[in-house]
């Protein structure tokens, strides 16, 4: 398995090694004192951008379902003396314990959402998500386009804007932004959207 700069392991292929954090979080337009969700953080390389450039007086939570991905956001936690990070180890499509209804301002989750449809849980992640994020909040959802690629999730579990946006729309989430032209430059364009909803 490859590791990132910053030495943390990741279930999956770690999107550092080709998405550019800085272009995904200025998206967020982050004022510096927000409450954020890195939402599947995986080797935490966004929560960590964010913490240190973007997000320095606000809280930061990075939550992913896999052990280690926390255990290592733990050790950066502990080694660089920081407050402000709360990590936990949880399935969003089962609820994430410890957080608040309507307490995120700003959720962002990036090369996530594909997996909840692979699972078939696709109802429970929104539902879990609406539950937490404030109602002058933000859902940032960044994923592949649904093209037959080589690179990515199969075809099958990619998602169009359009199709998340009928899907945020039946859980009382209106589309307010998106950006189809970000991530990896491929032979067939960018690779990935930019999708944000709020509560209506």
């Amino acid at each position: 398995m490859m590791e990132p700069e910053n030495g943390h392991r990741a279930h999956g292929f770690s999107s550092a090694f080709f998405l550019d954090s800085d272009e995904i979080i200025m998206e967020l337009d982050l004022k510096g004192s927000e409450t954020v969700m890195d939402a599947g953080c995986g080797d935490g390389h966004n929560a960590i951008k964010i913490l240190e450039d973007y997000n320095h007086e606000g809280i930061v939570y990075a939550v992913d379902v896999y052990d280690a991905s926390i255990e290592d956001m733990e050790t950066y936690k502990r080694d660089n003396n920081v407050e402000n990070l709360i990590n936990i180890e949880a399935d969003i499509t089962e609820g994430i314990p410890g957080v608040d209804g309507e307490s995120v301002d700003v959720i962002l989750m990036v090369n996530v959402f594909h997996g909840f449809k692979a699972s078939r849980k696709l109802d429970e992640a929104v539902d879990e998500l609406a539950r937490i994020i404030k109602k002058d909040g933000k859902i940032a959802i960044m994923d592949y386009k649904a093209w037959d690629v080589p690179k990515g999730p199969p075809t099958q579990y990619r998602s169009s804007p359009d199709d998340l946006e009928n899907l945020f729309n039946s859980h009382g989430l209106k589309k307010i932004y998106l950006n189809e032209d970000i991530g990896e430059d491929i032979p067939q364009g960018k690779s990935h959207f930019l999708i944000m909803f709020a509560k209506d």
